[in-house]
């Protein structure tokens, strides 16, 4: 919950607007991971009921970014170095067997509309990668993945890797924030990987993904505390 007084929340869909504002504030850092919080917290803070902000609460909880504390509250998720590496572990897993998958049997149809819409979220994650705008960045880059997945038309398969991203960037966000200048640090191939899948080469693509997984994984891990867990 940043700082600067209550947040304005419009009146509808209250659940899903205010499950999307704590995932931001999750996914920046501002709301950081160990911090408690009661349902009464929330609603003061966003001028709402309990009610709407006790069901986000739960959606976020069944993403697996909080915790619910028995008779306390919830908590924001404190993920570990160990879960940092089975995450990265599971997406780069998947990712590389869905374009295995696609060398087998094709990719099917790629709509032209999907294919752009792509390339403009690759374009501004790109920019802001080597701009080194995090906050620009996080969201860029997860919507950029979401769309790409989506193409594939497996929604099961999009909910997981979109669960998996989020938390991932919910641990490296601390880390990359002490670096202090983030420019031209973080992966900002996404344009050149748009174009291997529109090209239907799922070799480039495969190895851009791989390069965007070891590049994500070693920055951080350089970054961690080297006592973490």
């Amino acid at each position: 919950m940043g700082q600067g007084g209550p947040i304005a929340v419009r009146r509808t869909s209250l659940r899903q607007q205010i499950a999307d504002a704590l995932r931001d504030e999750v996914l920046t850092g501002r709301l950081q991971a160990g911090r408690h919080f009661t349902v009464k917290e929330i609603a003061d803070t966003y001028g709402v009921s309990a009610t709407p902000v006790r069901e986000a609460l739960v959606d976020l909880a069944a993403q697996g970014l909080l915790e619910v504390e028995q008779h306390r509250g919830f908590q924001v998720r404190l993920f570990t170095a160990a879960d940092f590496r089975s995450l990265t572990e599971a997406r780069a897993f998947v990712v590389d067997a869905a374009f295995r998958w696609m060398a087998e049997h094709g990719m099917g149809e790629l709509p032209a509309d999907a294919i752009a819409s792509v390339r403009r979220r690759a374009e501004a994650a790109a920019r802001a990668a080597r701009a080194g705008v995090l906050d620009v960045l996080i969201g860029c880059d997860l919507r950029f993945w979401g769309e790409l997945a989506a193409i594939g038309g497996n929604p099961h398969l999009c909910e997981f890797l979109d669960r998996v991203r989020t938390q991932i960037w919910i641990y490296a966000v601390p880390h990359l924030r002490g670096l202090g200048d983030l420019a031209g640090v973080c992966w900002s191939e996404h344009v050149a990987l748009v174009d291997a899948v529109a090209a239907r080469d799922t070799e480039t693509a495969r190895r851009l993904t791989h390069e965007y997984h070891v590049h994500g994984r070693a920055l951080i891990e350089r970054l961690a505390p080297p006592a973490g867990p």
